[in-house]
C-alpha cells in the first residue's frame, strides 16, 4: 500500500473545529480488505453465511445425486457437484478457488472424466495471459505508476479549480488504469491521492464557512462522489480489455471453448469501448445528480497538486522499465489487429503475426522483461523480483481454470444441452433478446452477493447451453453476461473496490446502495442495447 500524501492545512480559526486531516487521513483512512474490521451485524451475517455453506453445499450435492432423475450418470454427478460448488462460491465457507478445486477433485473421483482431461484447461493460453498481466500489474503497483499518472492528469490546467473536474479526472484515470491493471489494485493505488485531495477540499470548505465548524468530513457528498467514482470507474474501465478484469478472461475463454471462434484483443476492445464510454457518461451524471458536491469552485488545490507532482521528481529507472514492458506487451497484443486493418485478414503478414503472437505468450514475454531490464546493473538488480511476482492473485488463476473445466464438461457430458432445453421450455425464453436480458440481469444479481469472478464462472456456463438448445448464437447473451458480471455496485461486499472505499468511512452504506442500484439498472440497459450492435459490427455473430 502506498504511503499517505501529506496534506497542507490552513491556519486554524477560533471556535471548535473539526481536524480534517486527522479525520480523513488518520484512524479512518484506507484499509486493505483483510485489515478492515466488520461491525457486529456484519460479522454475524458473514458467520451465518459461511456456516450455512459448510453444511448446505455437501447436503445439496448428495441429495441431488441420490434423486431418481432421468439423467445419464455423468450428467447427474456433474450436476450434483456443480450445485455444491456454486453454493461454496456464494457462501464462501472456504476460499472461492478452493471451492472450485474441491469440485474438480469430486468430478475425477466420481468418474465423470479422467484427470488428464479434467486438468487440461490449466494449460490454456488464457492462464498465461492472467499470469503475465498480473505480473505487469504488480510492477505498476510497486513502482507507483498510478500516482504519477494521477498527478499528471490532475495538473492539466483548469482541472484542479473545480470539484466536478477533479471527480471526472479521477474517473478517467481509474478507467485507464483498470483496463490493464486489477480493479482492486487500481483503487488501492489511487486511494491515498484521492484522500489527500479530499482532505484539502474539506479544509477549504471549512475555511470558507461552507460547512459548520464541527462538521464531519467523512459525511460530505463530495467525498462520497469522489470515492464512488474510483470504485465504479474501476469496474467500468475493467470492461475495456480482455485482461481488464478476471470475468472478462473467464467469459471469453468459455465463449471460445463453446463456439470454437477466437475473440481477439482488438475485437474485444471494439465491442467494449462504446459500452465503457456510454457507461462512464451515465456514471458521471448519476454521481453528480445523487451526490452533488457541496462546493464547486476551488482555490489552492492546483498548488497542492503542483507541489505533489514536483515532489515525485523525475521518473525512476524502475518506472521507465515498467512502462517499457507494459508498452511492449500492449503493442504486440494489438499488432495482429493493425496488420489486418492495413493488409487484410488474408494477408501473409496478418496470418504470420496472428499465429505467432499468442496473447498468453506475449503476456509472459512482456512480464519477463521486468526481470531482465535492470535498475542497478552493478548489483544485478532487476525491475521486479520473484518475491514481488509471487504475490500475484494465484487464486483467480486457479478459479479460472476450474471455471473452464466445468464449462467444457457441461458440453462434453451433454448436461449443457439438457439444462438449456429445460430452461428454454420452463422459463419461456424463446429468442436472443429475452435470453440476453435474462443473462445480464441474472449476472448482476449474482455479482451483488458474490465475487464478480464467481458470477462469470457460474452464469456464462448456464447461458451458453441455453442458447445452444434454442439454436441461438451464444455470442451476444454470453458477452452480455460477462460484462454484467463485472457489475455489483450496491453493496460493500459486491466488489473488493466497493469494500475498499466503504472502509474509509467516507461512503455511507445508504449512498452506496442508492447510487449503485441506479447505475446497475442503467448499466444493464446499456449492455443489453449496445453489445448486440457492436458484436454484429465486428463480425462475430452469425
Amino acid at each position: 500500500m502506498q504511503t499517505q500524501q501529506p496534506v497542507p492545512t490552513s491556519p486554524a480559526s477560533t471556535g471548535p473545529r473539526t481536524d480534517v486531516r486527522t479525520a480523513l487521513l488518520g484512524g479512518k483512512t484506507f484499509r486493505s480488505l483483510s485489515e478492515q474490521t466488520l461491525s457486529p451485524k456484519e460479522e454475524k451475517f458473514e458467520r451465518a453465511r459461511q456456516t450455512t455453506g459448510f453444511f448446505l453445499a455437501p447436503a445439496v450435492a448428495i441429495i441431488f445425486a441420490l434423486l431418481p432423475l432421468n439423467l445419464d450418470y455423468n450428467q447427474h454427478m456433474l450436476a450434483a457437484v456443480l450445485l455444491g460448488v456454486i453454493i461454496l462460491w456464494i457462501c464462501e465457507p472456504v476460499p472461492i478457488p478452493i471451492g472450485g478445486l474441491i469440485g474438480v477433485a469430486a468430478i475425477v473421483i466420481l468418474g465423470v472424466a479422467p484427470a488428464s482431461d479434467v486438468l487440461q484447461p490449466f494449460g490454456s493460453t488464457t492462464i498465461f495471459t492472467f499470469i503475465g498481466a498480473f505480473i505487469l500489474a504488480a510492477a505498476m503497483l510497486k513502482h507507483g505508476i498510478a500516482q504519477r499518472l494521477a498527478f499528471a492528469v490532475l495538473s492539466i490546467p483548469g482541472v484542479g479549480k473545480s470539484t466536478y473536474r477533479i471527480i471526472i479526472a479521477f474517473g478517467v484515470i481509474t478507467c485507464m488504469l483498470s483496463a490493464f491493471v486489477s480493479n482492486t489494485a487500481t483503487v488501492a493505488m489511487l486511494m491515498p491521492t484521492a484522500l489527500g485531495i479530499l482532505a484539502l477540499i474539506a479544509q477549504l470548505m471549512q475555511d470558507r464557512g461552507v460547512v459548520k465548524a464541527d462538521f464531519d468530513p467523512l459525511r460530505l457528498r463530495v467525498g462520497a462522489a469522489l470515492l464512488l467514482m474510483l470504485a465504479y470507474g474501476a469496474s467500468v474501465g475493467g470492461l475495456l480489455t480482455p485482461v481488464g478484469s478476471p470475468p472478462n478472461l473467464i467469459g471469453r475463454g468459455l465463449i471460445e471453448e463453446a463456439t470454437g471462434t477466437r475473440i481477439s484483443f482488438a475485437q474485444w476492445m471494439a465491442i467494449a469501448f462504446p459500452v465503457c464510454l456510454a457507461m462512464f457518461v451515465v456514471l458521471a451524471l448519476i454521481m453528480f445528480l445523487l451526490n452533488k458536491p457541496e462546493i464547486r469552485q476551488l482555490e489552492g488545490v492546483e498548488d497542492y497538486i503542483r507541489e505533489q507532482k514536483a515532489a515525485q521528481g523525475k521518473m525512476s529507472r524502475a518506472e521507465k522499465n515498467t512502462l517499457i514492458a507494459f508498452g511492449f506487451t500492449v503493442t504486440l497484443w494489438l499488432l495482429p489487429a493493425f496488420a489486418s486493418l492495413f493488409a487484410g485478414t488474408e494477408s501473409a503478414a496478418y496470418i504470420f503475426l496472428d499465429d505467432r503472437l499468442d496473447e498468453g505468450i506475449v503476456a509472459v514475454l512482456g512480464a519477463s522483461l521486468l526481470f531482465i531490464l535492470p535498475t542497478n546493473w552493478k548489483k544485478r538488480e532487476a525491475t521486479l523480483t520473484w518475491t514481488d511476482a509471487a504475490k500475484i492473485d494465484w487464486g483467480t488463476i486457479i478459479l479460472f481454470g476450474t471455471g473452464i473445466i466445468f464449462g467444457s464438461l457441461l458440453a462434453a457430458t451433454g448436461l449443457a444441452e439438457t439444462i438449456g432445453t429445460g430452461a428454454a421450455e420452463n422459463l419461456n425464453i424463446t429468442n436472443v433478446v429475452t435470453i440476453t436480458v435474462f443473462s445480464a440481469v441474472l449476472a448482476i444479481l449474482i455479482s451483488e452477493t458474490t465475487s464478480n469472478t464467481a458470477s462469470a464462472a457460474v452464469i456464462v456456463p448456464i447461458v451458453i447451453p441455453l442458447c445452444q438448445a434454442m439454436g441461438v448464437d451464444p455470442f451476444v447473451p454470453a458477452m452480455a453476461a460477462t460484462f454484467a458480471a463485472s457489475f455489483g455496485f450496491m453493496l460493500p461486499v459486491s466488489t473488493p473496490q466497493n469494500a475498499i472505499v466503504y472502509g474509509t468511512g467516507a461512503v455511507p452504506i445508504t449512498r452506496m446502495i442508492r447510487t449503485g442500484i441506479v447505475f446497475d439498472i442503467l448499466g444493464a440497459i446499456l449492455i443489453i442495447s449496445i453489445v448486440p450492435i457492436m458484436i454484429a459490427t465486428v463480425g462475430l455473430s452469425s
